[in-house]
């Protein structure tokens, strides 16, 4: 519903968009309830791998192919369409966050279904199915957290063989520019559309201030962004990547919140979906997956429960802040959960709905849903409006304004 206090704002949108009738119901989402997953026949999976020179420090100079998926419907492959990039956060490889296969949560089959959009998804070096440089070495691991590893892999700590971090903000670009362009040149398109989620908002905005001309709109999930950004904390224990265990992830790990801590509305999120989360996880690291101890309370002997190795990746602040954001003017949407924590405080949506100079800009906060939408009941509100908005460039006919999504995917001003 819309409510009367918000009336008259309502008018004036409608005023320039021409899109609603004021006497009739108000703007709903209509998500695709009924979707039980299999691989349908008329959607192609393709696996990319993407030459690129390597701009990591590990591996600087080297040849490397990053790993890239695409998803897109068969009968559309020689027609006009929109090419969409999916991007991963800090910690979750792409697939497992953007494609999970199961029922109906797979968010990139729901943007091939749709007819207008050929779907790719990228992991970035140090994560998923790319290249790891250095992080096969269980002794580069942070000296704090080997004792995760003890006895599997490690019988003991160890000194790091690399002490130094693994990516940076400027190499995650040179990585994310080489795939554009090699999208731009196997689908003959101009610009790609953008998918980023969490600290993918590092590289998504950042990229759109330098090469507006190759991106088509941008689409912020539960970014990370902070007005008061001015330069990364000093590094203690420098090493190219961090552990992440299951419990990390679903409870948190003293640092951050996990995803436990978000759930506070009934039915918010599926019984038991956080163990085809982790098993989506751990199909991507094929050798984190064989690291740490097995479940608790499982028999001795039991495969392990494995561990994410989570790059390390050195945001510079310099590149992500108000002053870069204010840069922005191709178009965005913003989408974000109400129970979405921060992840400390680092999300000032509002702020960066403002920084934004297009005038075709909308923010989303979804009502029951967290930073983990896409793995949650309102992930119908997301893979909805994703899918208007790559289509039309609009969501229910509005291409400006700032609104509520309640459970019935009902939209209300704000």
């Amino acid at each position: 519903m819309i409510t009367f206090r918000h009336f008259l704002f309502l008018l004036a949108i409608l005023a320039l968009t021409g899109c609603h009738d004021a006497s009739g119901p108000p703007p709903q989402l209509r998500p695709n309830v009924g979707l039980q997953y299999s691989q349908p026949s008329n959607i192609l999976t393709i696996d990319h791998a993407v030459p690129h020179t390597s701009t990591v420090a590990a591996n600087a100079g080297e040849l490397v192919h990053l790993f890239v998926r695409e998803r897109v419907r068969e009968d559309v492959v020689d027609r006009r369409r929109e090419a969409v990039l999916m991007i991963h956060g800090r910690s979750v490889p792409v697939l497992a966050a953007a494609e999970l296969r199961y029922r109906d949560y797979d968010w990139a089959l729901s943007l091939a279904q749709s007819g207008g959009a050929d779907v790719f998804m990228l992991d970035f070096q140090g994560s998923g199915r790319s290249p790891r440089p250095k992080m096969d070495d269980p002794c580069n691991a942070p000296t704090a957290q080997q004792s995760i590893l003890i006895p599997n892999p490690l019988a003991a700590t160890c000194p790091h063989s690399y002490p130094f971090t693994l990516n940076t903000s400027g190499s995650d670009l040179d990585e994310l520019d080489a795939v554009i362009d090699y999208i731009r040149n196997l689908r003959g398109v101009d610009k790609v559309h953008l998918i980023g989620w969490s600290a993918g908002s590092f590289r998504i905005g950042p990229y759109a201030v330098l090469h507006p001309e190759k991106v088509a709109s941008l689409l912020f999930f539960a970014p990370i962004f902070n007005t008061a950004f001015r330069g990364p904390p000093p590094i203690a224990d420098p090493t190219p990547m961090t552990l992440g265990t299951r419990a990390d992830a679903f409870v948190g790990d003293g640092k951050t919140l996990g995803w436990d801590v978000e759930v506070k509305c009934e039915n918010q999120r599926e019984p038991r979906i956080q163990d085809v989360v982790w098993a989506a996880i751990m199909e991507n690291d094929e050798l984190g997956r064989t690291w740490g101890p097995p479940p608790a309370g499982a028999p001795s002997g039991s495969p392990p429960e494995g561990v994410m190795r989570i790059r390390s990746s050195v945001n510079a602040i310099r590149v992500w802040n108000a002053e870069v954001a204010a840069q922005l003017t191709v178009r965005t949407l913003i989408i974000r959960g109400e129970l979405d924590t921060g992840q400390g405080g680092l999300q000032h949506v509002e702020a960066l709905y403002d920084l934004i100079q297009n005038d075709n800009k909308l923010r989303f906060t979804v009502q029951c849903a967290g930073h983990f939408m896409e793995w949650e009941r309102q992930r119908h509100a997301l893979h909805e409006i994703s899918r208007e908005w790559i289509r039309d460039g609009r969501v229910s006919g509005f291409d400006r304004g700032e609104f509520y999504v309640d459970t019935e995917g009902n939209f209300i001003i704000q």
